[in-house]
């Protein structure tokens, strides 16, 4: 019997794979680092099971890609059939590793059945995110039912796994499964990443926090519509797979390949892991236009004229967003066809020349006349039945003619290259004809069926758009946060979190989004007095200061503002900006809260000298006086000076003398960390700001 080993290291972690006998590794090893001398063997040696009565005489080998073949007793890596739909069962043999540094390529084949499996495995040494896929080709055409990413295996001391679900206007809503024998199994079957599963799995070992303990955590990098197995055996090992939504090939293939899987693993709790997220997102999936330009203050029209587009009006909005702070203005829904309602005219994208009829040129010149750029709205995916296009072309909406609208509205096949070319002939020349910067690329209908090649299309087509127009900066909308994944992220460059801008929900929801996604890609707007999609009333103060913990923009009718309000919001805007240049570049930490009305994070410069924390009070405090805030990521023998930097805010709940009401207060970083800082009492929906410097 011989065993091959390999490791991959970050700082954070390693990884150490095992093939026997030329079978399919199997990942022997995953989590805190592992000495440099380590041997391999020995870690291998160390890995196989007992056996016992009522058993098979060995234990199948949980590899990177199970085989049924193999009498796995779990959910297999590979499901396939042969074009007469024939169960196909693959036995792959290890062929050669490609081995370098930060990577591996594992390449296996099934000589009979003509079948090679690749599998690629690579670390960043700096973000600590390791990034897995693998790819299946065939002498012949077969059906591809199921391919797992390389599988992965769960750890045994955790009695739970945390994922995501949500719904319109409530994204990103955790839930807390038990382990327990057999498997936890979601699937988003709807065409996109969904606001139901967003594509992320947190394993924590036992005890861990926010802020210390083991953390397991994978996010899959794919806007199809995925599917995730977390599964137990019966004895007891478990494994964790991550790929498309199950046979959503709907055509015999002779290649097909999964998404990118996104895993790490953290010593320091879960925000080890959310911290390596958000940098592999910022720094190394994004690809942003200009990535020295500093992110711009959106002002984004919808829910202050939704379809009802008046240029002087456009304008006067516009003037008062950028005397309010704002950089970038964003027409959305309603400026082309005759689109008066959201009945018609998607899949028109020319200009309506009743609202607009000197074009969008007028409105675009006093924008940037104004000092701010100027984005456009599109949902090029979609087609209203009631549009010149569909009446022209009926045969490009995907799906059967009698299948149930959504919105009104239908899906494009862009599987379809004369449909893809299509939008990009008519995007690209709204894009040639005007001195816009920004895409907000929305997706408001489910699909009628899952198809893997309609992801291929947007995929293409978003390729296409960003190569002919490189400055473009695009947002992926789809009904807000329904298409949030490391694979529509290497295409864009920001995403709007939900369509609900109140200010209690935001907190909430932008605490949970930072377990995956950093503060830069991150759209948080300032949204009306009264919320337009909970009917609940915010204070501008919280509002704002909710808004400026991410990507921060405007989106009421600025004229609705008093001159109070109207101050509030300059001068949080105007403090965003002062701070952008490291904020937006700062690693979120969630603070481990003794009160649970109070919802708090740390963000820190990458540097470590400034720190800004965020203590929403999002319920009435239990007892009477809010408990102490711990901080976290500091230097425990560094000394910071802390400052309420809202203390304008200060209200007739807080009645007492208190050290952050008196002035900065110098401590050390084991004592904030340790013992925590009085808050001053608030009332439900405030927050406190505090901005920290190490001296």
């Amino acid at each position: 019997m011989t065993t091959d080993c390999w490791r991959l290291d970050s700082f954070a972690q390693t990884l150490v794979l095992a093939a026997t006998d030329a079978r399919l590794p199997e990942v022997v090893y995953w989590g805190a680092p592992l000495p440099k001398g380590c041997d391999l063997g020995a870690v291998t040696a160390a890995h196989p099971m007992d056996v016992t009565g009522g058993m098979l005489d060995a234990n199948p080998p949980l590899s990177i890609c199970p085989e049924a073949d193999r009498s796995f007793p779990g959910q297999p890596g590979l499901a396939l059939r042969d074009a007469q739909g024939h169960a196909l069962r693959p036995r792959l043999r290890l062929g050669e590793v490609e081995e370098d540094r930060d990577r591996l390529v594992i390449r296996c084949a099934d000589a009979d059945l003509g079948l090679s499996y690749v599998a690629r495995i690579a670390i960043d040494p700096d973000t600590h995110i390791l990034t897995l896929s693998a790819e299946i080709e065939s002498d012949t055409p077969i059906i591809v039912d199921w391919l797992a990413a390389p599988v992965l295996p769960g750890p045994q001391l955790s009695d739970e796994m945390i994922d995501m679900a949500g719904r319109w206007i409530g994204e990103f809503r955790p839930q807390r499964t038990p382990w327990s024998s057999g498997i936890r199994l979601r699937e988003a079957r709807t065409g996109r990443s969904g606001h139901e599963h967003f594509p992320g799995l947190i394993v924590p070992a036992r005890g861990a926090t926010n802020t210390g303990g083991a953390v397991w955590a994978l996010q899959y990098g794919w806007s199809g519509g995925h599917r995730m197995v977390a599964e137990e055996l019966p004895d007891g090992r478990r494994q964790i797979q991550f790929g498309h939504a199950s046979a959503t090939e709907l055509s015999p293939v002779t290649r097909a390949a999964t998404g990118p899987l996104l895993a790490t693993f953290s010593g320091a709790g879960l925000n080890g892991c959310a911290i390596a997220f958000q940098r592999h997102i910022r720094d190394r999936i994004v690809q942003w236009p200009d990535p020295d330009r500093p992110r711009p203050v959106h002002y984004n029209c919808w829910e202050a004229v939704y379809f009802d587009h008046d240029v002087d009006t456009l304008k006067q909005i516009a003037t008062r967003a950028s005397a309010l702070g704002a950089e970038r203005f964003v027409l959305d829904d309603g400026w082309f066809g005759r689109r008066d309602d959201d009945t018609s005219s998607l899949g028109d994208w020319w200009i309506d020349e009743r609202k607009f009829p000197d074009g969008l040129g007028p409105l675009i010149d006093h924008v940037q006349g104004l000092n701010m750029s100027f984005g456009l709205w599109f949902e090029p995916e979609m087609i209203n039945a009631d549009s010149d296009s569909f009446r022209a072309h009926p045969d490009w909406a995907l799906g059967p003619r009698d299948q149930l609208e959504g919105r009104q509205q239908r899906v494009l096949d862009l599987t379809r290259e004369e449909v893809r070319d299509y939008l990009f002939d008519r995007i690209g020349a709204v894009l040639r004809d005007h001195a816009i910067d920004y895409i907000k690329w929305d997706h408001n209908r489910l699909l009628p069926y899952p198809d893997a090649a309609q992801a291929r299309g947007i995929y293409a087509l978003l390729d296409r758009l960003r190569a002919a127009h490189p400055q473009v900066e695009i947002e992926s909308c789809a009904s807000g946060g329904g298409r949030i994944d490391a694979g529509i992220l290497a295409r864009t460059h920001r995403v709007w979190l939900s369509d609900s801008n109140d200010a209690a929900e935001r907190l909430r929801m932008q605490h949970e989004a930072a377990l995956f996604l950093p503060a830069a890609i991150t759209g948080s707007h300032v949204g009306p007095r009264r919320c337009h999609t909970s009917g609940r009333i915010h204070d501008i103060r919280f509002r704002a200061w909710v808004a400026a913990q991410r990507h921060m923009g405007f989106e009421m009718d600025p004229r609705e503002l008093t001159e109070e309000e109207a101050q509030v919001l300059t001068r949080v805007t105007a403090w965003w900006k002062a701070n952008r240049d490291w904020t937006m570049t700062a690693d979120i930490h969630r603070l481990d809260s003794a009160d649970d009305a109070v919802i708090a994070e740390a963000q820190i410069a990458r540097e470590g000298d400034r720190f800004v924390v965020f203590a929403g009070q999002a319920a009435t405090t239990r007892q009477i006086l809010p408990r102490p805030l711990t901080l976290a990521g500091l230097d425990p023998a560094a000394l910071y000076r802390v400052t309420l930097a809202n203390a304008e805010d200060l209200g007739p709940a807080s009645r007492g003398p208190l050290a952050l009401k008196d002035g900065p207060a110098e401590l050390p970083g084991a004592y904030l960390m340790t013992h925590g800082l009085h808050l001053p009492r608030a009332f439900p929906d405030t927050i406190w700001v505090l901005e920290g410097t190490r001296l």
